[in-house]
């Protein structure tokens, strides 16, 4: 079911007090860098040594030298301080807007939480907490299409989520009309990312050949290493196997999801053809072709039409 409060299982905190006298450009921190970069003596030593003051450097072409690379030093010094102020800056930013979205979603006014977090996604922060408290927002705001991308793009970032593969499916159970139904193929293969199953088909392959140069080194362990070469070499196919499908579905077999109230599908790409059937919000449709401002659809073999662009969003999102 939706929770009636939204989810934020990772906050970005704020520095620790630690942190910050660090980033913060203090005397003694500045002190200690300078003479760390430049190797000059503490303060003391220096009023032993006259020569070793700025002016002493300046006498001499040597240096000269000198004071120009420590100039250098002290640039590259306050662009990192400034680097590292502003990213903590941005931190800061980030999670009070996160905060104001939340209290809006707390306070009923779902449709500006949605807008606030929207916003987040739009300045580069795809975090699935971002993701996964749009669609709670969109599916209170009774935008049940937007919901069910927001919560499947939450599902190709962290598939095993018990959280958002109920709110998923529950968000689906309640379209209305003909929609698309997931193989239970494609949902075993969700269980996993992209990049997990890409490390998995690697280390498996890396293991089959490390047992091939094992064998040609040793040829007497040919009768102990045969059943596991062969093992490993079952599994190397089975996993690239599974990652080809992985890969496909992910950037080929993409999904059209209706975001307006109810839709029209039609037999060509043209508002004068006649109507095949009709979809509601939050309808799936598996993409087949696509031609100017026109998706053709199915939603299964006996479904096929076409669906304007504008009426849907095209999911993988990414």
């Amino acid at each position: 079911m939706i929770p009636s409060n939204p989810r934020f299982p990772h906050p970005v905190p704020l520095p620790s007090e630690r942190e910050r006298e660090t980033i913060a450009p203090g005397v003694s921190f500045i002190t200690s860098v300078r003479q760390r970069i430049s190797g000059s003596p503490p303060a003391k030593e220096k009023e032993k040594n006259p020569s070793s003051s700025l002016w002493g450097s300046f006498s001499s072409s040597a240096g000269l030298g000198v004071s120009l690379r420590r100039l250098l030093q002290w640039k590259v010094l306050g662009l990192l301080l400034l680097v590292s102020c502003l990213r903590v800056t941005g931190a800061d930013l980030y999670v009070e807007a996160f905060d104001a979205a939340n209290k809006l979603y707390a306070q009923g006014k779902f449709t500006e939480s949605a807008t606030a977090y929207e916003k987040l996604l739009k300045s580069g922060r795809r975090s699935p907490a971002v993701y996964f408290n749009l669609g709670n927002a969109l599916f209170k705001a009774g935008q049940i299409g937007r919901a069910i991308a927001a919560y499947a793009e939450v599902e190709r970032l962290t598939p095993r989520d018990p959280d958002v593969r109920a709110n998923l499916q529950f968000a689906r159970n309640q379209v209305q009309g003909p929609t698309l139904t997931i193989p239970a193929w494609e949902r075993w293969l969700k269980r996993l990312s992209l990049n997990e199953w890409t490390f998995l088909a690697v280390a498996t392959v890396w293991l089959w050949f490390a047992l091939l140069i094992t064998l040609q080194w040793r040829p007497d362990l040919k009768r102990f290493l045969r059943s596991y070469i062969f093992a490993f070499g079952v599994a190397v196919a089975m996993l690239c196997g599974c990652l080809f499908l992985a890969v496909r579905t992910d950037n080929f077999a993409k999904t059209a999801i209706l975001i307006a109230p109810e839709a029209t599908i039609r037999q060509g790409p043209l508002d004068e053809s006649p109507s095949v059937f009709v979809a509601h919000d939050g309808a799936e449709f598996r993409i087949l072709d696509h031609k100017d401002d026109w998706l053709q659809v199915s939603s299964d073999p006996r479904r096929v039409g076409w669906v304007r662009r504008d009426q849907v969003i095209v999911a993988p999102q990414s």
